[in-house]
């Protein structure tokens, strides 16, 4: 059983990961996709959701046979238990042990690295609310010299398109933005969509020319600050913007840059 109110307990863009997984596992705008939803489950987990190492935990005991891997599931289910999940130890299967994790989720980011994102499948089956904030974007993009995809793949790895949600440090909006850049950009009613998304727009912009229309690196700087791309000459080894940079780039359509 998901537990689908159980995503609105974390920070808006461990919510987002969790909802775009949920619409993977179940099918809804998308695909069925298990192995896709691993991948985004995995991605929250790694932002600090225990609802996330649940959900990859589910999958992998309970989910479609070829993934089925009781060992490894029962890890998921102490890793989401010692995060404080209520319900990772019910599910534990004390008739096996538990597979050694090694680097949390092993291979499940293939999946976001050699799969396809049906965005506008996605993009059809949420709420009409969300519906209208992506319009928005579609409408006022390229007056920012910013790609449409682009710009609706960062509000979907921020807030999914919660044109109300906030952040544990403040950051608000559809589009996340943080008090300092809001007065950088002009945005004054930060829970109003349009107004939001043309500040968050003006900030890609303004990323776009600072990197060269590098996409993979304003989506780093977006996540992590234009300050930290420079001083590490590229996409900063933080764990969290990784997977944020190559989650922006999946729901774009866009190739991820090549290591080395």
């Amino acid at each position: 059983m998901v537990r689908a109110e159980a995503i609105h307990e974390e920070a808006p863009r461990i919510v987002a990961a969790l909802e775009q997984g949920l619409a993977a596992e179940m099918g809804v705008g998308l695909k069925k996709d298990a192995r896709l939803a691993l991948a985004l489950y995995c991605d929250a987990g790694t932002m600090g959701s225990a609802e996330g190492f649940f959900r990859i935990g589910r999958i992998l005991a309970q989910g479609p046979v070829f993934l089925r891997n009781p060992a490894l599931a029962n890890a998921y289910f102490a890793l989401a238990a010692r995060l404080g999940h209520r319900d990772a130890v019910d599910h534990h299967d004390e008739s096996v042990g538990n597979a050694p994790l090694g680097d949390d989720c092993g291979n499940f980011e293939a999946s976001l690295v050699a799969g396809h994102f049906d965005l506008d499948g996605y993009l059809s089956a949420v709420s009409p609310a969300k519906r209208k904030v992506s319009d928005l974007i579609r409408r006022h993009a390229a007056s920012y010299g910013v790609d449409v995809r682009i710009a609706l793949a960062v509000a979907l790895a921020e807030s999914n398109l919660n044109s109300q949600a906030v952040s544990p440090k403040n950051a608000q909006g559809v589009m996340q933005l943080i008090p300092g850049t809001q007065e950088r950009f002009g945005v004054r009613h930060p829970f109003d969509p349009q107004s939001n998304i043309m500040g968050g727009l003006a900030y890609l912009k303004w990323l776009k020319a600072r990197f060269g229309g590098d996409w993979a690196l304003v989506a780093a700087a977006y996540n992590a600050g234009e300050g930290a791309v420079e001083r590490y000459g590229g996409i900063p080894p933080f764990r969290e913007t990784q997977a944020y940079v190559r989650r922006v780039l999946f729901f774009a359509g866009f190739a991820l840059p090549k290591k080395g």
